[in-house]
């Protein structure tokens, strides 16, 4: 009766997605917290489509799309920082000049590349993930991790009263360039999962669900996390259950929960207004 319930989780690479799922759901869940509580979502969702370029680039010189993705990212986050420094042009603007053209020559590089190659560059391939890739995801966690347990004081501070951080010696616009660094290594992870297109998913919509549900900046990045898990393991069942992109069931889920979440956020608060 329950052979349905169990029959996916007993092949390997049923396994192994799951595991590269719950590696990058948690890494884009702690740093999509800081996404969300400093409002740069806008920036964390034109990283991730300027991850392309840098996949069709590793494909014609024949190396790791992993390595190709990771180039274009981090390029994009430092031309973003250096061309609005000083603010000679807008952030907004130089993300929108960067992610334009970036995104164009990702279209013209995967033009030349192989024909499958396209479309799981933006659908993802979490069903395709090798065993050895699994290293590659922990170690893009791993420097992630470090970095924001270092500076957790400086970042939480910065993003709740950047204006008293400046005053104090903490440069808030530093943190925010080296929070677009980490957003552009973990949206590499995320591109393997659901592709360019629904990396920013991953990054913003279980953290803006559980800043929902409340607490302190640690306790939103445990329910984040959580929220990621439980949308990896449901995610993949229904697209074992359904034939549909794995990525894209996963991302439908987040959104079910934020969307459950909000109904009942609203619904505790009509409830409160009634009785008062």
């Amino acid at each position: 009766m329950l052979k349905w319930l169990f029959e996916p989780w007993q092949t390997e690479w049923m396994r192994t997605a799951l595991l590269a799922a719950v590696l990058i759901g948690v890494n884009c869940a702690v740093v999509g917290t800081y996404v969300v509580l400093r409002r740069i979502a806008f920036l964390s969702h034109s990283i991730a489509h300027t991850i392309l370029p840098g996949v069709g680039a590793a494909l014609l010189l024949q190396i790791h799309p992993l390595w190709g993705a990771v180039g274009a990212a981090l390029f994009t986050a430092v031309t973003v920082g250096f061309l609005s420094r000083r603010h000679m042009v807008r952030e907004d603007s130089a993300t929108g000049i960067v992610v334009s053209a970036m995104f164009a020559l990702g279209l013209v590089l995967m033009h030349f590349a192989p024909s499958r190659s396209l479309e799981d560059a933006l659908k993802g391939h979490l069903f395709a993930v090798a065993p050895a890739e699994l290293w590659f995801l922990a170690g893009l966690t791993v420097p992630v991790f470090l970095v924001l347990s270092l500076l957790h004081k400086e970042l939480e501070l910065s993003s709740y009263d950047p204006v008293y951080a400046g005053q104090i010696g903490t440069r808030p616009e530093n943190l925010t360039r080296l929070l677009l660094l980490l957003t552009a290594f973990t949206s590499v992870g995320a591109m393997q999962a659901v592709g360019v297109v629904l990396t920013s998913a991953l990054l913003v919509t279980p953290a803006a669900t559980a800043a929902l549900l409340g607490g302190n900046l640690l306790r939103v990045m445990a329910t984040a996390s959580a929220l990621s898990v439980a949308a990896a393991v449901i995610g993949l069942h229904l697209s074992w259950l359904s034939d549909a992109p794995p990525g894209a069931c996963i991302v439908l889920v987040c959104t079910a929960e934020f969307g459950l979440v909000w109904a009942w956020k609203r619904l505790i608060r009509r409830a409160a207004s009634a009785a008062a």
